[in-house]
Order: structure tokens, then C-alpha cells, then sequence
């Protein structure tokens, strides 16, 4: 695989072999070839037969085909162990790659994590994977659409356990993880950052729930010596408001959904995933595999896929400006 290094080169790994990923980096590619150099690593018999679906010519990029699908009885839209490992091997060979300088950042398709979990691999999802092998401790999931962006303090854990994990720690590291990727990849030089309260109101100062006088506020207390624009507990309400008024550049969310709803209500077209904490740049869209429709590709929307490689390609681009 011989590339000219004079574009910043995308990796793209091909998610679930049965999901949309194959369909949606067809349509990608088609409206991004010129933007940038781009590595496919999947499965090639499969990419092929999502386009011959769409009744597309099939995009020329750089193709790393691991070759790791059977092509007997093989079908789109079937959660099994052998496509879970399958998107995995994508996975390692796009670390090797990274490790190598041969990419200089990864898009992720989606995979499936009940897939991945059949094949014996007890990971809930891609940042999990990526942090345990590149030795991240403490990986942070920031999630953004043209309007809005989220970072999370948990992310796929049942609601009930999301107060027993909050804690100064990994509130703090999320704060200082979103400051710091702030200016390092957008160039904001002095970030404002917005604390969402876990309870309803933030709490009342107490009255429902302690967790923003217990954890939340002595934090933010602690961080605003060096983080001037931090500001916060705020009603998850409210701080959405004002983020959608342009009133602050991040806000830091303490469970999933206080992100993902406004996120998708505001713009799921455009969102995006962005791990922080990574040695690299790694995105992915804001969706999964939608089984359900991956035998019909010409339902695949690429446009939360064309968003995340538009922000890979941004972040490497601002982060060779510094």
C-alpha cells in the first residue's frame, strides 16, 4: 500500500460486516474523494456487494481487505459471533496502521456490541476496545452535532448505577480531557465549559439529591483555578439552553441520554463520536448498525459518517497548526 502523504490520510474501519458500515462508506467516499487520502480496512467481497446494492461505481481508495467473511450464505442484517470478530481484526489492523504512521487518524463504522460479545469479547463498544489497547485509562466519549457538544462522565451503564459512578475523579478527568481537546484540536484558546447537575434543578442546593453539593460543585470549585470558564451545576435543561444559544463551547453531561436526546433533537444528521484521550484522532457516526435495514442500503444515510470524517480530517488539520 504505497500513499502520498502530501493529504492527511483517513483510516476507515468497516464495522460490522453485516451492518450498514459497508453501504454508508460507498456513499461517503462518492462525495469525499477529493478531500482527503483514504484507507478502507474491511472486508472487500462485502464493500463490493454493498455497492453493487446501491447500483454505484465502486470507490477507489486504498483497500486493506483482511478477507475474514465467508461469502456462503452470507446476509446483510444478521447479528453473528463470526461478524463480531470479524470487526474486531478491522479494529486491530487499524491500531497496527496507526502505530505505523500510515494513517494519520480512524473513522469508525459501527459495530455490534452483541455481536462482538458472542464472540467471546466483553467489550461495550469501540472506546473500550481502543482505550484497553492503547493503554488509556481514563478515555472520554465526546459527543457533537453543528450545534451542540457533549462530553459524558458515564456512558453505557444502566441508569441506576450512573449516581453510584460519578465521582471526583471521573468528573475531573472529563472536565479537564474536554479543556484540553478543546484547544488542542478546535483552537478554542479559552474554552467555556458548562457542568450539567444530575438532579432535577441541579438539586434545589441539596434538596433532591446531593450529588451536586457532595461531588459536582467542590470539583468545579477546584478546577476553576486553572479552567477560568468552567461554570456549573446547571439544570440539564437549562445548560442545554444555553448551549444552543452559542452561550458555551462544551457541555459535560453525567449520563447518556442527557446528551444523546438534545443531540439528536438538534441535529442527528450532523452528530458525531469523538474519543478524547486516544494518542490519535478517532471518530465515528452518531448511530449503529440498523440491521434492519442494511439488506436496503439505499436507506443508509451517510451523513453522520461524511460529519465524522470531516472532523477527523479538521482536528488532524488543527492540531498540525500548533
Amino acid at each position: 500500500m504505497q500513499l502520498s502523504r502530501q493529504k492527511i490520510c483517513v483510516g476507515i474501519t468497516m464495522g460490522d460486516p453485516s451492518g450498514i458500515g459497508p453501504a454508508i462508506i460507498c456513499k461517503a467516499l462518492k462525495k469525499l474523494n477529493l478531500q482527503a487520502e483514504f484507507v478502507v480496512i474491511g472486508d472487500k467481497w462485502v464493500f463490493h456487494k454493498a455497492a453493487s446494492k446501491l447500483g454505484q461505481k465502486i470507490p477507489h481508495p486504498a483497500f486493506l481487505d483482511l478477507n475474514n467473511v465467508c461469502h456462503k450464505g452470507f446476509r446483510f442484517g444478521r447479528i453473528q459471533a463470526k461478524f463480531g470478530r470479524a470487526s474486531i481484526q478491522y479494529l486491530d489492523m487499524a491500531l497496527e496502521l496507526i502505530t505505523r504512521k500510515k494513517i494519520d487518524c480512524l473513522v469508525t463504522a459501527p459495530i455490534s456490541k452483541a455481536a462482538i460479545n458472542l464472540a467471546g469479547l466483553a467489550y461495550r463498544g469501540h472506546t473500550e476496545y481502543l482505550a484497553k489497547h492503547t493503554r488509556v485509562n481514563h478515555p472520554v466519549m465526546m459527543l457533537l452535532n453543528e450545534k451542540l457538544k457533549f462530553s459524558l462522565v458515564t456512558r453505557h451503564i444502566p441508569l441506576k448505577q450512573v449516581p453510584q459512578a460519578i465521582n471526583m475523579r471521573e468528573l475531573s478527568t472529563t472536565i479537564v480531557s474536554t479543556w484540553q481537546f478543546l484547544k488542542k484540536y478546535f483552537l478554542i484558546r479559552r474554552p467555556r465549559i458548562l457542568v450539567m447537575g444530575l438532579n432535577p434543578h441541579a438539586s434545589d442546593n441539596g434538596l433532591i439529591g446531593k450529588e451536586e453539593n457532595r461531588i459536582i460543585k467542590p470539583v468545579i470549585k477546584r478546577l476553576s483555578k486553572k479552567i477560568d470558564s468552567l461554570k456549573g451545576p446547571l439544570p440539564a435543561d437549562v445548560a442545554t439552553y444555553q448551549a444552543n444559544q452559542g452561550n458555551c463551547d462544551c457541555l459535560i453531561a453525567l449520563y447518556h441520554d442527557q446528551a444523546l436526546i438534545p443531540l439528536k433533537l438538534t441535529g442527528a444528521a450532523t452528530g458525531v463520536n469523538i474519543t478524547l484521550g486516544l494518542p490519535f484522532v478517532r471518530t465515528s457516526p452518531l448511530h449503529g448498525t440498523a440491521f434492519d435495514i442494511s439488506n436496503k442500503p439505499w436507506l443508509a444515510d451517510p451523513a453522520s459518517l461524511i460529519s465524522a470524517i470531516k472532523l477527523a480530517i479538521l482536528c488532524v488539520s488543527n492540531q498540525r497548526k500548533l
